[in-house]
């Protein structure tokens, strides 16, 4: 009877070691010379002949369709030659690899130009006096003033609306991770439903309970309320994903030792979860830190320092650039801009604060350095 050998029993048996097939040298990260070569061949060749059959060939003209047909004939090409020199799989990783680069090159460029634009346009208004003064004495035509009072009223008004939303978003998150029961999947489904409500819906709402039921006036307190309604669902969807990373082994040893679930959590749950809520805050700050919408018929604005948000209107970022923006003379719109880069600025920072905080750390230099010595 037949019987398949395996290259194991074969050098058990005769003692005769099995063909090995030679190794090869992958590249994981990275380029090597070979690929840049090739990207830049197949780039030329394509532009080549789509030139030759776009202007001398076909009866077509326009910038939109040259490039439309250069990439088509470049991801060909760039495949084909890929396939024929590394492989079916690599020609799929390489020509993946243009697509998403290009993808993200056309992302950046809007947002480059719009960046450009508001510093362009606002940098002349960035002197000290932008940080230290009002609008109250400063005339529709002079030039000088600043936003200090809408600095300040954002500040505040944000600084509210955390106090209000964070503890509410992180007990919705451990009810939702930690405790469950039947209203699990209510408050769920409300939840997603208050990340699709429209900014304007929040200020209606407030405006509606507070303002007119209640007889308050106008005030920051009101603007902070309405943004904690738009904060609430970020950072409690995102508390409830950092949550579920926290491994289900720390519960179970904290319980085994005795401890009750209130204390698991409390000691166990939320502080190897720190980091990642910490990042929840300030993903639902940044989320709400330009909302115009809901300010207009909260705080209502104002050209004066306020510094009390309970009493009186209060101006905003947001808020002052839109109506700023409005006015038909320079000097307003030039202070416009430059609260619109203060402001952009700011969400930018927090962002970057948000990827810092949420990056992997998979260990310290030292163990990294270590592990490549070994390598």
């Amino acid at each position: 009877m037949d019987r398949t050998v395996s290259l194991t029993e074969r050098t058990t048996v005769t003692g005769e070691r099995p063909l090995e097939s030679p190794e090869v040298e992958r590249h994981i990260h990275g380029s090597t010379t070979e690929d840049r070569m090739l990207l830049f061949g197949a780039a030329v060749s394509s532009l080549s002949v789509v030139w030759l059959l776009w202007t001398q060939l076909l009866p077509t003209t326009g910038i939109a369709g040259f490039l439309v047909l250069w990439l088509l004939a470049f991801w060909a090409l760039y495949w084909v030659v890929c396939r024929a020199t590394l492989g079916r799989l690599p020609a799929r990783d390489r020509v993946a690899t243009t697509v998403v680069t290009l993808g993200t090159a056309m992302l950046l460029v809007p947002l480059m130009l719009i960046l450009l634009f508001v510093f362009g346009r606002g940098v002349a208004a960035l002197k000290p006096d932008f940080f230290t003064r009002d609008l109250s004495l400063t005339g529709t035509l002079d030039a000088g003033g600043g936003l200090a009072h809408a600095l300040v009223g954002t500040l505040q008004q944000v600084s509210l609306a955390v106090v209000i939303s964070v503890p509410l978003g992180v007990l919705t998150a451990v009810f939702l991770n930690e405790v469950g029961g039947p209203l699990r999947r209510p408050v769920r489904m409300f939840i997603d439903a208050m990340s699709g409500v429209p900014s304007i819906v929040a200020g209606l709402f407030i405006y509606a309970v507070w303002i007119v039921q209640f007889g308050f006036s106008f005030s920051g307190f009101a603007a902070a309320m309405a943004l904690s309604v738009l904060m609430l669902p970020t950072i409690a969807r995102t508390s409830e994903e950092v949550l579920r990373l926290v491994p289900d082994g720390l519960r179970e040893a904290s319980l085994a030792l005795g401890s009750t679930e209130f204390r698991t959590v409390w000691s166990v749950v939320l502080p190897t979860a720190r980091s990642g809520l910490i990042t929840a805050v300030v993903l639902g700050v940044a989320r709400v830190v330009g909302e115009t919408a809901p300010l207009i018929m909260t705080s209502f604005g104002s050209t004066a320092m306020n510094a009390n948000p309970f009493a009186g209107a209060q101006a905003s970022l947001p808020l002052s650039v839109y109506q700023l923006l409005t006015n038909p003379f320079a000097a307003q719109q030039e202070r416009a801009y430059g609260g619109a880069f203060v402001l952009v600025f700011i969400v930018l920072l927090l962002f970057s604060i948000a990827r810092y905080l949420g990056r992997t750390r998979t260990g310290s230099s030292r163990v990294r350095r270590f592990a490549r010595r070994r390598s």
